[in-house]
């Protein structure tokens, strides 16, 4: 990536099988890799398969013992922002996505996210759990998200069919994300 250029990583909150989200993520990384404010990047947290937070020292000191922390560790802390794609479990976010977010703290200080969520009632209640997770961390979060609904976005609950409106909202949250991580990046480099 161009380090002259913000980047933001699209961050896929779920590792269940048949998750909606990898279509709803691809969605997301095709809109923002029409814009050119920015660069982009896709990050799956299955991928890094880790176990439930098992580092001794508690993530605000910094200090990781494991492979697989230190690799997380930098892969966040290369963006700028992020843009966290999540379903909505039980009227929450998906343990997976917390536990991912839980392994770090530093690396996400003074930046900014946004969010896209689906669910029955368009993932709404993950993202307020998000939110607040996000002020703990001193991540700037922006008003403008992208909510789908299961019953109108998709069909038979599986096949990922957005309704234009939704590209609009998608691009007016990245424009807040990029405005929010620009700023903060002025802070993080004094």
């Amino acid at each position: 990536m161009n380090n002259s250029r913000l980047s933001i990583a699209i961050i896929l909150g779920s590792t269940r099988p048949g998750r909606n989200g990898e279509a709803v993520s691809r969605w997301m990384l095709e809109i923002a890799k029409k814009r050119n404010d920015a660069d982009f990047e896709l990050v799956d947290i299955k991928d890094f398969d880790w176990p439930l937070l098992d580092e001794p020292i508690p993530p605000s000191m910094g200090q990781y013992s494991k492979e697989h922390t230190r690799d997380w560790s930098a892969k966040i802390d290369s963006f700028d922002g992020y843009v966290f794609v999540t379903p909505e479990y039980n009227h929450g976010i998906p343990g997976a996505l917390k536990n991912a977010i839980d392994f770090l703290f530093k690396e996400w200080n003074n930046k900014a996210a946004g969010f896209v969520s689906y669910g029955s009632a368009g993932g709404v209640r993950a993202v307020e759990q998000l939110r607040l997770v996000m002020a703990e961390l001193k991540v700037a979060t922006v008003r403008g998200q992208v909510q789908l609904s299961l019953f109108t976005d998709f069909e038979n609950f599986s096949k990922f069919k957005p309704h234009l409106i939704h590209e609009k909202s998608a691009n007016n949250m990245l424009d807040e994300v990029i405005a929010w991580a620009g700023a903060l990046k002025i802070l993080r480099t004094r």
